[in-house]
């Protein structure tokens, strides 16, 4: 069985991050999860980026420019030290960007690892992060249309709130919940063996 282990982005990390990015460009993909590492395709580069990730650790920063606190993970496959996937976990949401549509999750697999399972550990994953730091009501969307993304939310115990247009974007979007607690205690068995706790870097 692989296994897999979360991974704060590094300037180390660039070459492939690019890559990873160019990848969803290649396949016409939407990139998701990424932090707005997405931006580099356009306006930032990976070192202004990786700068702005590091700002965005002083909460009197984040109050500054009304954002939440978060923190951006790389998924490594340990087997071949690649980035299969990418995830942004958000807690402490003020309720006003709550009644904005800010989740508490945004994350996603690169076009060529999809449908191998990976999502659902991705997910996993960060709901143990937001189990850290005492969140446990955790508001996750996708598009109506995500036919995969809506499957991998439901198997993790998402209960459908409802669907609307997302705020944030112009697209229809279903808005869900899931209880972090009870999604990591039917999943840790599954999952016990393909996540490298120890090697979590922070």
């Amino acid at each position: 069985m692989d296994k897999f282990f979360l991974e704060i982005p590094t300037l180390k990390r660039k070459t492939e991050a690019l890559e990873y990015l160019q990848e969803h460009i290649k396949f016409g993909s939407n990139l998701n999860g990424t932090g707005g590492m997405d931006k580099c395709l356009k306006s930032l580069s990976y070192e202004e980026w990786f700068n702005e990730l590091e700002k965005r650790k002083d909460v009197v920063y984040l109050k500054k420019i009304n954002r939440c606190e978060s923190k951006t993970f790389f998924l490594i496959r340990e087997s071949d030290n690649k980035i299969v996937g990418m995830v942004n976990v958000r807690y402490n949401i003020p309720p006003e960007l709550i009644k904005n549509d800010v989740s508490h999750i945004g994350y996603g697999i690169r076009p060529s690892e999809r449908r191998k399972g990976y999502a659902k550990l991705l997910l996993y994953l960060a709901l143990l992060e937001e189990a850290k730091v005492g969140e446990n009501k955790i508001l996750v969307d996708c598009d109506v249309d995500n036919i995969a993304s809506n499957k991998t939310i439901l198997a993790l115990g998402g209960k459908l709130e409802r669907t609307g247009d997302y705020l944030l974007d112009d697209c229809v979007t279903n808005f869900y919940t899931i209880d972090a607690a009870n999604a990591i205690k039917t999943y840790a068995n599954t999952y016990k063996n393909a996540i490298l706790s120890n090697k979590i870097q922070k």
